[in-house]
C-alpha cells in the first residue's frame, strides 16, 4: 500500500512537471527569422542575399509614391540594402546621394557604434527611377519623405536609436532629411557636405584654390591646366580618336570641344577633391616641357575623358538635374589661364542634362536649409577636409544649435572622417556618436577621451579611401 501511494505520488508529480514545461514552451514565442521580418513589410520584396560573416545583408526593393504628396499617382521600386547586425543594435541610415552598392560594406558611424546598417539609393538613380520619369518629383524633400518612409516601415523591427550619415552628396541627404523630418534621427553625421547657400557668389573657391596646399604644387597644377588648353588642337585630336575608339558622342554637352574644356577644367579641383599633397609628385614639373602624352595621361588620370561623353553623363543626370534645380554648382574662375585659350569657363549643370528635361533653378531651397540648421541644428556632426575643395562652402551653425559640432580633418580631401580628426575631436566626435546611439558606456560619457569604435575594424567592411570618380560633382 506505502508503494502504491509513493509510485501514485510521483506519476502526479512528473504529470505537473511535463505539463509546466509545455505550458512553458507554448507561451515562449517563436523566433521570426530576419528576413521574414523585413519581407513582412508592406512594400518591400527580396532581390537578393550575400553571405558576410557575422552580419546577414540583404538587397531588397521598396514600394515607394512618385509623389509623396498624391501617393495614389504612382510608385516606383527604389533599391535598399540591409547589413543586419542585431536587432538590439542601433541603426544607421546611409545614403551615398547616388546609386546604392549591393557589396557589403560598414559606414564610419555603423564601425563605431556596432550597429545595423540600412542604405538607401537616392531617386531617380537606376534602376530605382519611375518610368516614366516625371523629373519635377526630383527634389530634395522628395528624397527626405523616401527616407521618411524607409525610417517609419523598419522602426518596429530596428527598435533602438537610428543615426542617419552620409558622405558629399550623401551628407547633403543627411542634412535635408533632418530638415524635413528632425523628430525621425537621434543624431545626424554628415561628412564633407557642401553647403551652395547663394549659388551666384562663389569666390569661397577662389579664395580656397588661392592657398590650398603649397605654391610648388598649384603652380605644377596650374601649369598642366593651362597647357592643356594651348595644346587644345593637337590633344583635341587625341580625343577625337578616343571617342570613335570607344563609341562616344557628345549630344548632351554639345560638342566634343566643350567636353573637352569641361575636362581640362576639372583638372586642379578634381586633383584636390581626391588626392593628398603627396600626390603632387606626381605631377609633372615642368608642364611646358612634357610630352603631349604626359599632359593628356594627367588629365584624363584625374579629371577622366570619358566623363562628359553622353555615356559618362547618363548615370548622373539625376545629380546634374537637382545642381540645377536646387542644390547650386560651383563657378571659379583661372586667373592663372589667359581668356584666349577658356571659351566656355566653368559651364552650368543645364548643359549636362538632355534638353528633353525641364529645369528651373529655386534659389530658396539651400537658403531655407541653411538657415533652419543654424537655428535648430540638435545632435549633428559635420566633418570636412582641409583640402577639399567641396568644403570652401560648408554648414555652419548658429546660436540655435544644440550638441552639434563642425569639425575639420587636417590635411584630408573628400574622404575626410573621424578617423581623421585631432586626437581630441576624434575622441569627441566618437563619444558623441556613442551617446546618440544610446550605447556610450559610464565611462565615455564622463569622459569622452575614452571614447573608441565598438568594432573591430575590418578591412574589408570598412574601407574608407574615397572612391575616385571624374567629373566636377559631390
Amino acid at each position: 500500500m506505502r508503494k502504491a501511494l509513493r509510485w501514485l505520488l510521483a506519476l502526479v508529480v512528473l504529470i505537473g512537471t511535463v505539463s509546466t514545461a509545455s505550458a512553458a514552451t507554448a507561451a515562449e514565442p517563436k523566433a521570426v527569422d530576419i528576413k521574414d521580418r523585413l519581407l513582412s513589410v508592406p512594400g518591400m520584396s527580396l532581390i537578393e542575399e550575400k553571405p558576410y560573416t557575422g552580419y546577414r545583408f540583404f538587397v531588397l526593393n521598396y514600394t515607394q509614391p512618385v509623389d509623396h504628396r498624391r501617393p495614389s499617382k504612382g510608385t516606383f521600386q527604389q533599391r535598399i540594402t540591409v547589413l543586419h547586425k542585431d536587432v538590439s543594435r542601433p541603426t544607421v541610415f546611409y545614403t551615398g546621394g547616388y546609386s546604392v552598392s549591393t557589396t557589403p560594406s560598414r559606414r564610419e558611424p555603423t564601425q563605431i557604434v556596432d550597429g545595423n546598417q540600412v542604405s538607401m539609393e537616392y531617386r531617380y538613380f537606376t534602376p530605382s527611377r519611375p518610368e516614366p520619369a516625371d523629373w519635377s518629383k526630383l527634389d530634395i524633400w522628395q528624397a527626405a519623405s523616401d527616407q521618411h518612409r524607409i525610417f517609419q516601415a523598419l522602426k518596429p523591427v530596428y527598435s533602438e536609436n537610428w543615426i542617419s550619415t552620409g558622405g558629399s552628396k550623401g551628407g547633403m541627404t543627411a542634412t535635408y532629411y533632418e530638415r524635413f523630418y528632425p523628430r525621425d534621427m537621434d543624431g545626424v553625421v554628415a561628412y564633407v557636405a557642401p553647403n551652395d547657400v547663394v549659388n551666384r557668389e562663389d569666390r569661397a573657391y577662389d579664395r580656397f584654390f588661392a592657398r590650398v596646399g603649397t605654391e610648388e604644387c598649384r603652380d605644377r597644377l596650374n601649369g598642366v591646366q593651362r597647357e592643356a588648353l594651348v595644346r587644345r588642337a593637337p590633344l583635341k585630336e587625341k580625343y577625337e580618336a578616343y571617342a570613335a575608339e570607344n563609341g562616344y558622342t557628345f549630344d548632351t554637352v554639345g560638342s566634343l570641344d566643350r567636353a573637352y574644356e569641361a575636362v581640362v577644367l576639372d583638372y586642379v579641383w578634381g586633383f584636390w577633391q581626391y588626392s593628398t599633397l603627396k600626390d603632387c609628385a606626381d605631377i609633372p614639373a615642368d608642364a611646358k616641357n612634357a610630352t603631349d602624352d604626359e599632359i593628356w595621361t594627367s588629365v584624363d588620370t584625374i579629371s577622366g575623358f570619358s566623363f562628359y561623353t553622353d555615356q559618362g553623363l547618363a548615370p548622373y543626370t539625376p545629380y546634374y538635374y537637382q545642381a540645377g534645380t536646387q542644390l547650386g554648382a560651383p563657378t571659379i574662375h583661372f586667373p592663372h589661364i589667359e581668356k584666349k585659350y577658356v571659351r566656355y569657363g566653368y559651364q552650368p549643370p543645364r548643359n549636362f542634362v538632355p534638353r528633353s528635361i525641364p529645369m528651373k533653378f529655386e534659389p530658396w531651397a539651400m537658403r531655407d536649409v541653411d538657415t533652419w540648421v543654424k537655428r535648430n541644428a540638435h545632435h549633428m556632426l559635420f566633418v570636412y577636409g582641409e583640402n577639399d575643395p567641396w568644403g570652401a562652402e560648408p554648414f555652419r551653425l548658429g546660436h540655435g544649435a544644440r550638441d552639434s559640432y563642425v569639425l575639420t580633418a587636417p590635411g584630408m580631401n573628400h574622404g575626410a572622417n573621424v578617423a581623421g580628426l585631432v586626437p581630441e575631436e576624434k575622441a569627441l566626435a566618437t563619444a558623441r556618436i556613442l551617446d546618440w546611439a544610446g550605447v556610450a558606456s559610464a565611462e565615455v560619457r564622463d569622459d569622452p577621451s575614452a571614447a573608441t569604435p565598438l568594432a573591430t575594424f575590418d578591412a574589408r567592411l570598412d574601407k574608407r579611401d574615397v572612391e575616385r570618380e571624374p567629373a566636377l560633382r559631390p
